[in-house]
């Protein structure tokens, strides 16, 4: 498994030493799964991790 994809996994975090309980992106998938949501994991403009969630409309 990409370590990147790891993230959703409850209780994971790459970085012990920054704040946190690892459940935030958890939560989100979970809300994905549920209403058919898309979750995608892209790089960050500079540096990090940009979350993109989509919602089918109507």
């Amino acid at each position: 498994m990409k370590e990147r994809e790891r993230v959703f996994e409850r209780f994971y975090r790459r970085n012990q030493q920054v704040a946190g309980s690892g459940l935030g992106l958890a939560i989100v998938g979970e809300i994905c799964r549920a209403h058919l949501a898309q979750i995608s994991l892209h790089d960050g403009e500079h540096a990090g991790l940009k979350v993109r969630v989509s919602f089918v409309a109507g």
